[in-house]
């Protein structure tokens, strides 16, 4: 633990005040008992998050997972007498990470899955690993004949093929197992033959809307890549497979959250069974953190009328916040849908390759217009900019049909906006729409994303600098599983912007450092609309904490991603402690 300093308990009387923007305090009861204990942060920097620049303060009072002062360390001391001081020893105290954007859900599947990673994150830099990796796993953990076998994270950018696998390679490495894995992006996928067979994909099987059966040459017999719609079978399948080790690897995944400074995660599309399973495992008190739901837009209609699904309220540390629309694909699997076309080969495609469009204009208009009715926030998957127009025209659109302002404070978040335009960013601003980007694009597919796109495209990813600029109150996430969590890292991508050759992919788009922090702390929790009670170190809000060995703020930019997470506290409790671990790796 961080060094501790316990007083001799007292009783004293406080008045409540508050002196200054720095400086403030709650009333506390004047007799103290243990469990009620304060604890007094001090010897640090202390970031509170709550100022248009970066400021420090010298102390914080946590008291019943609630913070009571913010200031001085010398009235501090004085004001809470009974208190277990806590000495920081020079390390930085911040308002817990928000996760903007993950798929908590996906996180603990993987667990069950192969990984299939390229590095830095895993090891698979060719198809032949691939397969060594997905046939090592049925035998290291004794998978029978029949059982499906999953892997996740392969990335055909990263392979020395420079190709997807096919199913024909998958059948050879596992003929007698129903095989799928997916793609790093979330938005494809490669079955085997038995796999396919499974959920009746052939030769007969047509493309569905907004998706593509990949197929072999001079064939219509299906290739074993499936995209955006066309894989929704797969992962449906999937899903119920490894439900049963839901459980399992709920608290195993609240860990890998916690670890990294998490306080509050987000699951970016669950369906109602997902919903009824978090919200038992709320229920049993098994969350340590905060769990934040996105309904899918499916069931849209369904979940409006349900009485007992409410919108927006915690209920034992889990809640539903809105809806998730998917309106486009990945720019990196080239299915995101762009106004210009891809400047590479687009499998399936001969000419004028823009990517696809997951939805119609007419029902992206109809689901924003249902959701605006019932005021229900809408939460839009979009990377490409004609994807963006379209979600543009369906706020524009529902707006006017329901007569409601277009700057109405809906707080409708496009999450990713990679390839947003400048004047799709003046639009947010004005409409009241938010961005939430994904800088770490800029590393894992910034020189994929140059050769696909040219270079004013590409440098134009994830505009946080820009987003500032205009006062929009953006986010930053990983998309986990897509990318590593690791918030650290993101700000490191968001600072830095550099690609896995070095490259800066956008010079001009980089964030400072505490852009990038207000983008994890401030900023998310407005998107939840939560900035009454988190993302800020102030008196009132709840007491989520991240300790980091370094301060992010003056620390060279380049060293951002090497800063350890020294303790999670969440509701003033830790929940994650490597203080220990931290100090001895310092030595």
């Amino acid at each position: 633990m961080i060094k501790k300093i316990i007083p001799t308990l007292v009783s004293l009387s406080l008045l409540a005040g508050c002196s200054s923007n720095t400086e403030n305090t709650v009333g506390v009861e004047p007799k103290v008992t243990q469990v009620n204990k304060a604890h007094l942060y001090y010897n640090g920097n202390i970031i509170p998050m709550n100022t248009t620049e970066p400021s420090t303060v010298e102390a914080l009072v946590e008291r019943k997972g609630r913070i009571v002062y913010v200031g001085n360390l010398a009235k501090a001391k004085d004001q809470f007498m009974d208190s277990e001081q806590v000495d920081l020893q020079g390390r930085t105290l911040l308002p817990g990470f928000i996760d903007a954007h993950s798929h908590f859900g996906m996180v603990s599947n993987t667990m069950g899955q192969v990984d299939l990673n390229p590095p830095p994150v895993g090891n698979i830099s060719s198809i032949e690993q691939m397969l060594s990796a997905l046939k090592a796993y049925k035998a290291e953990n004794n998978i029978a004949d029949g059982e499906w076998i999953y892997g996740w994270g392969y990335d055909e950018s990263q392979l020395s093929d420079k190709r997807h696998p096919n199913k024909r390679e998958l059948d050879k490495a596992l003929p007698n197992n129903p095989v799928y894995i997916q793609h790093t992006s979330g938005h494809m996928g490669v079955a085997n033959s038995l796999a396919l067979e499974e959920m009746k994909v052939s030769a007969a099987t047509k493309n569905p809307e907004g998706g593509m059966i990949g197929r072999l040459p001079n064939s219509n017999e299906p290739n074993g890549l499936v995209q955006e719609t066309a894989m929704y079978p797969f992962v449906g399948h999937m899903l119920q497979v490894l439900n049963s080790k839901q459980a399992e690897f709920f608290d195993q995944t609240q860990d890998v959250y916690a670890q990294k400074g998490i306080t509050t995660a987000q699951d970016g599309m669950t369906d109602r069974e997902a919903i009824r399973f978090f919200q038992s495992q709320a229920d049993q008190g098994k969350l340590k953190i905060d769990l934040v739901s996105l309904a899918g837009f499916s069931e849209l209609e369904s979940n409006l009328k349900d009485p007992d699904l409410t919108f927006k309220t915690y209920n034992n540390g889990f809640k539903v916040q809105g809806t998730k629309i998917i309106a486009d694909g990945s720019p990196q699997g080239k299915t995101a849908y762009f106004t210009q076309p891809y400047l590479t080969k687009v499998e399936g495609c001969e000419k004028d390759c823009t990517g696809l469009p997951s939805l119609s204009q007419d029902t992206l208009n109809d689901l924003f217009k249902l959701a605006y009715q019932a005021d229900n926030q809408l939460f839009i998957h979009a990377n490409g900019d004609a994807s963006i127009d379209m979600v543009i025209k369906a706020h524009e659109y529902a707006s006017k049909a329901l007569n409601q302002p277009l700057d109405k404070d809906r707080r409708t978040v496009v999450i990713h906006s990679q390839f947003v335009r400048p004047d799709q960013l003046e639009t947010f601003k004005k409409y009241n729409i938010e961005p939430s980007f994904f800088t770490n694009h800029a590393y894992f597919w910034g020189d994929v994303h140059l050769e696909n796109l040219g270079k004013k495209r590409a440098g134009f990813l994830s505009p946080i600098a820009s987003a500032d600029k205009l006062g929009l109150k953006y986010t930053n996430h990983s998309d986990a599983r897509v990318t590593s969590i690791d918030h650290l890292f993101t700000m490191w991508t968001a600072v830095n912007r550099l690609s896995r050759s070095g490259k800066v992919i956008g010079s001009e788009e980089k964030a400072s450092p505490y852009q990038a922090l207000k983008s994890v702390t401030s900023h998310a929790a407005y998107q939840l609309f939560e900035e009454d009670k988190k993302g800020t170190l102030e008196v009132g809000k709840i007491a989520d904490f991240v300790v980091l060995d370094r301060n992010p703020l003056t620390i060279k930019p380049m060293q951002i991603r090497d800063i350890k997470v020294v303790q999670t506290i969440k509701n003033g409790k830790p929940v994650y402690d490597a203080t220990q671990e931290v100090a001895e790796t310092a030595k």
